[in-house]
């Protein structure tokens, strides 16, 4: 059974949403779980990254929905989140916080089928690519999948995303094994890289992304060995 959440002022629209997803449940043989909140300030108190799919009205009272989003992604990067609007102007803001679609009020059950099921599409391909740290402003849900490389520094781990960096309290070794198991690989003692980001490698210095990182002498044959051997699986996995 998955979670998911309506962020809704108005009644009559979030009971609207609540129909479609009963609907889209009854008629897929699905299981959901709705949690509906008042406004966004409700929602985002104490918030724990237990859901699935998001809707968010982009206009209420206390907090607006865009401002909400940005907080939302901060401590969950990979729920899916739907806005909701009657004007489609701030509706295009949304994919700033990588919103995977927007509705229309007043919301049809065929334009919400088909978004929903993009939504859990998404989380889904996700959900086997996230992990949860614990932040200082509690947990944090992130996608290894736009996770470009570990880092540690003073007994602190940064987490360098695509678009953010996520420190935690941490040794790397701790967190090696289970990042192996996505396909990180180790270049020294300070790095565990994902492969999926390497633009080039030149002497002892790998480009990941943007950034430049050494490679240890001693671990150089071995991580070049481990990064061929990744090449090879993910091409032949793409074949």
């Amino acid at each position: 059974m998955r979670n998911i959440a309506i962020v809704e002022d108005e009644d009559a629209a979030a009971e609207v949403l609540q129909g479609h997803i009963e609907q889209y449940a009854q008629r897929n043989g699905q299981e959901f779980q709705i949690c509906r909140f008042h406004d966004a300030v409700e929602f985002l108190k104490d918030y724990r990254p237990l859901y699935s799919v998001v809707f968010m009205d982009i206009q209420m009272p206390h907090r607006d929905g865009m401002s909400a989003a940005e907080e939302l992604r901060s401590v969950d990067k990979t729920v899916s989140l739907i806005f909701i609007t009657n004007l489609v102007q701030y509706a295009q803001k949304g994919y700033e916080v990588d919103a995977i679609a927007y509705l229309l009020k007043p919301v049809s059950y065929f334009d919400f089928a088909l978004k929903f099921k993009k939504a859990l599409d998404v989380y889904v391909m996700n959900e086997g690519q996230a992990v949860t740290v614990n932040t200082a402003n509690g947990l944090c849900r992130i996608s290894t999948d736009k996770l470009m490389y570990v880092e540690t520094v003073r007994h602190r781990l940064r987490y360098h995303l695509v678009d953010d960096v996520v420190e935690v309290t941490g040794a790397l070794y701790k967190v090696e094994d289970e990042f192996k198991g996505f396909g990180f690989l180790r270049c020294n003692q300070c790095y565990l890289v994902n492969p999926k980001f390497i633009v080039s490698i030149k002497g002892n210095t790998v480009q990941v992304g943007g950034d430049a990182l050494m490679i240890s002498r001693p671990r150089r044959n071995a991580f070049l060995a481990e990064l061929a051997c990744w090449y090879a699986g993910s091409e032949g996995g793409n074949g």
